[in-house]
C-alpha cells in the first residue's frame, strides 16, 4: 500500500476514534511552518526531538485549557528511559511548578517507582494534556484530541520499552478504547508496538488506600519492570 494510502487510513481511524469518544467538531487553525530538513533532529536523538516538540507547543492556545493555566507541563525525566509513565493531566501543584506529578499524587508515584528498584531520574513522566483541567476534572474529548498528538510524539522520541498508563483517561487515550481502568488494569495492551500496562492512578490510591489496591498496583509495576528487563 502507498504511503498516502497509509496516511489516509490512519487519519480515518483517528477521526473515527474521536467520534467514538464524543468529539463532534474540530477547530481548524493555520498549521505552523514545517521545519526544513536541516531543522529536524535525527531519529534517536531523544533530547533534541523532545526539545523540538516543546518548541512546537510554544505558548499553546490550541484549546480552552490555556485560559486558566499558569504553566504548560511538558514532561520530565530520562529522555532515554526504558519505562515511561503517562497520566491524564496536571493538578494544582504541577500547574504551579510546571512539572508533572509533584504534589501528593507525585509523591505516591515516586514511591511506586522506587518499589521496583528505579528512581524518578530513570523514567520519563508525561501527561495526556499539558495544561491543568479546571477543578482537576478529567480532560474533555476535544482537549485530548488537541493535545494527545504531542504526547504521541514524546513517546515516539523516547521509544520506551514499556509504558505504564496511570488511570482511565491515560489508558483510554493510548489504547483508543472506551473501556475503564477497572477492566483494563493489569492486562498488557499495546500502543504502536510498545507494551502498555494500565494501572490505577496514584491519586486513586490516595483515596482508596487498601491492601488490595496497593497489591494490584505493585503487581502491575513488577510486570512492567520485568518487561523492560526482558527487553534489555
Amino acid at each position: 500500500m502507498s504511503d498516502s494510502a497509509d496516511v489516509r487510513r490512519a487519519l480515518a481511524s483517528w477521526v473515527s476514534y474521536l467520534g467514538e469518544i464524543g468529539v463532534r467538531e474540530l477547530e481548524l487553525r493555520e498549521a505552523p511552518r514545517a521545519p526544513s530538513a536541516a531543522e529536524v533532529p535525527p531519529a534517536g536523538d531523544a533530547p533534541a526531538l523532545l526539545a523540538a516538540i516543546r518548541e512546537d507547543i510554544g505558548d499553546c492556545r490550541r484549546c480552552k485549557l490555556c485560559d486558566a493555566r499558569t504553566n504548560i507541563v511538558f514532561g520530565t525525566g530520562n529522555p532515554h528511559a526504558e519505562l515511561m509513565f503517562v497520566g491524564e493531566g496536571p493538578g494544582a501543584d504541577e500547574d504551579a511548578q510546571g512539572e508533572p506529578f509533584v504534589g501528593r499524587a507525585g509523591q505516591k508515584l515516586n514511591e511506586m517507582i522506587r518499589a521496583i528498584g528505579l528512581t524518578r531520574k530513570d523514567v520519563y513522566i508525561a501527561n495526556v494534556v499539558k495544561c491543568r483541567p479546571p477543578g482537576n476534572r478529567d480532560p474533555q474529548p476535544d482537549e485530548v484530541g488537541t493535545c494527545s498528538p504531542f504526547l504521541f510524539r514524546q513517546i515516539e522520541a523516547i521509544n520506551p520499552k514499556a509504558i505504564v498508563a496511570l488511570g482511565s483517561p491515560a489508558a483510554k487515550t493510548l489504547l483508543g478504547t472506551k473501556a475503564g481502568i477497572m477492566s483494563l488494569r493489569g492486562r498488557w495492551a499495546s500502543f504502536r508496538g510498545i507494551p502498555v500496562m494500565p494501572t490505577y492512578h496514584p491519586a486513586y490510591l490516595l483515596r482508596a488506600y487498601t491492601v488490595e489496591n496497593r497489591q494490584a498496583v505493585f503487581d502491575d509495576l513488577k510486570a512492567a519492570r520485568a518487561r523492560i528487563d526482558e527487553a534489555s
